[in-house]
């Protein structure tokens, strides 16, 4: 609509480890240490059903049935685990997120963007 501001999403991306700690050994625990953490930022909680985390090359990760509470965070780890409130597990057995750079993008249910995060090659992760 004509003159009406565009309203950023209450749910963003926070941060994001692209580049797990140590030797990238495809391990589990090498694979959790990569991970996109997002923040609430509203004081209501939010129905991540549908909502989608993907990167530049498509790979995709979809939330199924989870409530975000208000200023609350979650961090999807790329490997394996048990989902609770403050980590949501990919399930993948390879890295999604490039070391070498990359853009991490949440979308809503219906496939708009909620959200951004890119990165070059340095550090290991990235406030956003």
């Amino acid at each position: 609509m004509p003159g009406v501001a565009w309203a950023a999403s209450s749910v963003q991306i926070y941060r994001v480890y692209f580049d797990s700690p140590g030797k990238d050994t495809r391990s589990n625990a090498s694979l959790n240490g990569e991970w996109v953490q997002l923040i609430n930022r509203s004081k209501k909680s939010v129905q991540l059903k549908g909502y989608r985390l993907r990167d530049k090359t498509g790979y995709t990760y979809v939330f199924g049935s989870f409530k975000l509470g208000g200023k609350k965070t979650v961090k999807v780890r790329t490997g394996k685990g048990r989902n609770t409130s403050a980590n949501r597990y990919w399930g993948r057995g390879s890295y999604v997120w490039n070391n070498t750079g990359d853009t991490a993008y949440l979308k809503y249910a219906n496939g708009k963007t909620a959200d951004s995060c890119s990165w070059g090659s340095k550090g290991d992760w990235k406030y956003c």
